[in-house]
Parts: structure tokens; sequence; C-alpha cells
């Protein structure tokens, strides 16, 4: 096998592999809090204790994927493009 038909093989698997990540779960742990969707403190003492709530999910801990956002984004604009009037 050549080396171009072998990283076509690679990319192609890598693709169709986020693909099916993206249907079977649309949402993954968000990067800042790691799923936790808060962030750990230390006190005085040393001890581990619950901080503010992550911004950027929200204190949910999970975000969208991007492959699912970009697909939800072609999805919206393709039935606002193919509405029939009634």
């Amino acid at each position: 096998m050549t080396p171009i038909l072998l990283a076509i093989a690679c990319l192609l698997f890598v693709t169709l592999g986020y693909a099916g990540l993206c249907v079977a779960s649309p949402f993954g742990d968000c990067r800042k809090c790691h799923g936790m969707g808060h962030k750990l403190k230390h006190d005085r003492k040393g001890r581990l204790k619950r901080g503010k709530d992550c911004r950027r999910c929200k204190a949910t801990g999970k975000r969208i994927r991007v492959g699912r956002w970009l697909y939800n984004r072609w999805a919206c604009i393709y039935r606002a493009g193919t509405d029939t009037p009634s």
C-alpha cells in the first residue's frame, strides 16, 4: 500500500470514528473544569473545597462536541433553506 493511500485510509478512519462518537455521545466533559462543574480550591489548612461554578459550561460539567455543533448548524441551515410554504 502506498503511503498516500495509507494516509487517506487513516484520515477516513479517524473522521468516521469522530463522527460516530458525536452521534453516540454528543456531549463531552468541559475542558476547563474537567467535567466537575466547578473549580477546586484549597483552604488554609490545605484541604480541598469546592470553588466557584464553571462559567464555560454553566456548572453542568458538559459541553457540546465541535462535530455535533457543526452538524446542528448545518441541519438548521438545511431545514431553513428547504422549508415549503403552506
